[in-house]
């Protein structure tokens, strides 16, 4: 312990000593400078003289964002002009105590022709660090969720534990780069709440630097629509999807922007109903005893949600930013199933017994989350401190009410009951806080570096109560509270830089973590302490114009998620429950790539990636007393060596087509139970997205996407296959200002989990289908300033923007 502690106070003092370093480095005798218009946008590729005392001179232009440098070598003042054909001349004398100055040009007083520009974002663009699945391009992808356009991704996969994945790697999700700290069902019905409409796109980040939380092996950011234009923006959006039963959501969001005050905010508001069915069979088979056992389980998903955001922005000064956010999430849940147990005994083929079991349970969740922003950019050339402060609050409450009776093959009812009620609670609030300082050394080089420090503390309480004779009695034995508590700190280093041809992007972050998971009922605790260090580099080497080299090396972590910790038993008939161990540790993912790009689109990338101590759930099979339950356990590792293949096509103007493919050798092994397994199998991937203008002056448009997904392993379970076909159109309506939208996902119902576990003992399988083929019909319309918000979304100002996107 006083190791890690030496070690921390090593890398604090580092940390501290390079910032305060690099402050004081920033006081130079350069002249720092940025040239905007009379609007405070930014101009680029203008022409700028300094002429010294002794009449020598020294040319540069703007860069993309505006700004210039010079190096002043000689003492006197020293005259800078900026001569522009579109902008009066100017003219401005630079004294010795100056470092940086700021320029605004007056346009030349003459009328131009109004020149419009019309370009369209392809579907997909691969960017040197990430993919961009642009969503509000894609028409299968919209009408529906958020969880819906998921599956829409290149390289993304949601599997049958509600889990997302990308190019096979286990995902942290942030929205409007902000960590989205849910998991599981709770991550699941979040996203299903959130209209796809909503989104302007997914940046998926496959490697992601230092600067990003350790946790998960990749990272997908989802951007909310917005607008950075003056004026009010509002934008208004419905949709109907019919699967078995019908569904709907709507909503808004709007954006004002008033010279310093940017006041933004949404409301959406869903109301869904799906089918859900589930086939399982159980074999139990003992020595001189044969069971097999074949569950039936129908039911629905209902779910009504309330999403909703309000923050402001308030520009101090040109260099200022104050921001603060509040959003909120409201759901009521009611899951209702009804399972037939038909039991054959001895290899018989008549039923030998029949268990029906009512499953109920319904409840609410709130979620809610106040962040406070604080930017500051020092100088012109990206030097910025920026603090965030955040408190997220959630509370989840779930009744459920199971019944159960025996039928004998005679048709009459056993004598035993089962009737039991249990009432669930959990509490959980997350308070961080970061800073992080930005540096560029010049043009070619910057450096970050950053603190950050967070608090999560759940309160988990579960209450069982028996029903069978009539009156609810609370049953200790069965009920527990459960407490746990995780505090990290965490301090990054990032160095981005050229050296010739190559690109260097190198990260160190350390991680100093405390868990302690404690049940109250049974007076037991599981305490944790530990420190890490996450390496990360990327280096792009130019072999060529348009031809680019790639390797990527990153470490990084995978903490259980809560529900995986939480010990209590969660029944859904009297023989069988789900759950979790808080005795789980962290699963430490290795990856390495190596590619080539071709015009930062068409890539190719082989890998390996291993995950030492991964967690995944399991089944267990008492074949003596016939009870099966599903928990959480630490196995040994996982590897995975294979490529993945992005090639965007347009074959003609009209139509734009994207592939996918993902292939790779996959191994698993651990001991487990009383023996070990070690499973490998070959597994292929493949997406693909074809976008086809049918007429451009209506604005008329269609696309295909599908994927398929071969069969694959997880600890002892083995995946069937799954494959998706949606299609859809998309019309402008009301002068452009509208879009009506016409989708049919999952044509061919593929897109259902197929599992079986054959391991030692037990032999048990299961087929989930989850109501994903549906027809839905969108409708989107916007107004406002549309005209300059498309002028100022292609402007380079945008970027800076992005970076603190809030809606």
């Amino acid at each position: 312990m006083k190791k890690q502690k030496d070690m921390l106070k090593t890398l604090t003092g580092i940390v501290t000593l390079v910032f305060f370093t690099m402050v004081l480095q920033a006081q130079n005798k350069a002249i720092n400078g940025i040239v905007k218009d009379q609007l405070g946008h930014p101009i680029a590729m203008v022409s700028i003289v300094l002429q010294s005392p002794q009449k020598s001179e020294i040319k540069t232009v703007s860069n993309e964002k505006g700004q210039f440098t010079f190096k002043i070598t000689t003492s006197g003042p020293h005259i800078l002009a900026i001569n522009s054909i579109a902008y009066v001349p100017y003219q401005y004398t630079i004294l010795n105590t100056e470092d940086s100055i700021r320029i605004t040009l007056t346009p030349v007083n003459h009328q131009l022709k109004e020149v419009k520009i019309i370009s369209n974002k392809p579907t997909i663009e691969r960017k040197i660090d990430k993919v961009v699945f642009n969503v509000e391009n894609s028409i299968a992808a919209s009408g529906g969720t958020v969880w819906d356009a998921l599956t829409k991704a290149p390289g993304v996969q949601t599997g049958f534990e509600e889990s997302i994945s990308l190019n096979g790697k286990s995902v942290l999700v942030y929205v409007d780069n902000k960590i989205l700290r849910l998991s599981g069902e709770d991550l699941s019905n979040y996203l299903k709440s959130l209209p796809s409409d909503n989104i302007s796109k997914m940046e998926l980040i496959a490697n992601p630097s230092s600067k990003y939380d350790a946790e998960g092996g990749a990272i997908i950011n989802i951007i909310s629509k917005k607008s950075i234009t003056q004026g009010l923006n509002v934008n208004l959006n419905s949709a109907y999807n019919q699967s078995k039963y019908g569904s709907y959501n709507w909503g808004s969001n709007f954006n004002y922007r008033k010279n310093k005050v940017n006041i933004y905010g949404s409301y959406n508001y869903s109301d869904s109903k799906k089918n859900y069915s589930d086939d399982e069979y159980i074999i139990y088979d003992n020595v001189n005893d044969y069971a097999l056992w074949v569950n039936a389980k129908r039911g629905y998903r209902k779910r009504q949600t309330s999403n909703y955001k309000l923050g402001v922005d308030y520009s101090i000064s040109d260099n200022q930013v104050l921001g603060i956010l509040f959003t909120g999430f409201n759901s009521n849940f009611l899951r209702d199933n009804n399972v037939i147990t038909n039991i054959f005994n001895d290899h018989k083929l008549s039923i030998d017994s029949t268990l029906k079991t009512h499953n109920k349970a319904d409840g609410p969740t709130n979620r809610y989350s106040f962040n406070f922003n604080y930017k500051i950019k020092l100088d012109t050339l990206g030097q910025s401190l920026n603090f965030d402060f955040d408190f997220a609050p959630y509370k989840n409450k779930g009744n459920q009410a199971i019944s159960n009776i025996t039928l004998l093959p005679d048709g009459t009812q056993a004598p035993d009951l089962f009737n039991v009620n249990t009432i669930s609670k959990q509490k959980i609030n997350i308070w961080s806080g970061k800073v992080d300082y930005s540096y560029a050394f010049n043009k070619t080089w910057s450096f970050d570096a950053g603190l950050k420090y967070s608090s999560i503390e759940t309160n988990n309480s579960f209450a069982y109560f028996n029903l069978v004779t009539g009156s609810p009695i609370l049953d200790l034995s069965k009920s527990d509270n459960f407490n746990y508590t995780e505090n990290t700190f965490a301090q990054y280093l990032t160095l981005n830089g050229q050296i010739n041809k190559f690109n260097i992007q190198a990260g160190l972050r350390g991680e100093y973590t405390m868990t302690n998971g404690h049940s109250i009922t049974l007076d037991t605790s599981n305490v944790s302490k530990y420190f890490r260090l996450f390496p990360t580099v990327q280096i792009i080497y130019s072999i060529a114009t348009d031809h680019d080299l790639n390797l990527a090396y990153s470490y990084r972590i995978t903490r259980p998620d809560y529900w995986r910790l939480n010990p209590f038993k969660y029944y859904s008939s009297p023989y069988t429950y789900l759950e979790g161990n808080p005795a789980l540790k962290p699963a430490y993912i290795q990856d390495i790539e190596i590619g080539y790009t071709y015009k930062q689109q068409n890539n190719i990338t082989f890998f390996r990636i291993q995950t030492n101590g991964m967690f995944s759930n399991i089944t267990v099979q008492d074949n003596v007393n016939k009870i099966f339950y599903d928990t959480q356990q630490n196995l040994n590792k996982s590897i995975e060596t294979g490529f993945y293949l992005s090639v965007p096509v347009t074959a003609f103007k009209w139509w734009e087509m994207n592939y996918f493919v993902q292939g790779s050798y996959k191994q698993e092994s651990s001991n487990y139970l009383q023996g070990s397994y070690n499973y490998h199998t070959l597994f292929i991937y493949l997406n693909t997205s074809q976008s086809f203008v049918i007429n451009a002056k209506a604005g008329l448009k269609a696309d295909i996407s599908a994927w398929y997904s071969s069969p694959s392993i997880q600890g002892i379970f083995k995946l069937n296959r799954t494959n998706d076909i949606s299609a859809g159109i998309r019309k402008n309506i009301f002068g452009n200002h509208g879009t009506i939208k016409l989708a049919v996902n999952d044509i061919l119902y593929g897109n259902a989990y197929r599992v079986k576990v054959d391991y030692l003992n037990q032999h048990n399988g299961f087929v989930e289908k989850n109501d994903t083929r549906q027809i839905s019909l969108s409708l989107t319309y916007k107004f406002g300033n549309i005209k300059l918000a498309s002028a100022r979304t292609r402007s380079t100002a945008a970027e800076d923007e992005t970076k603190r996107a809030r809606n």
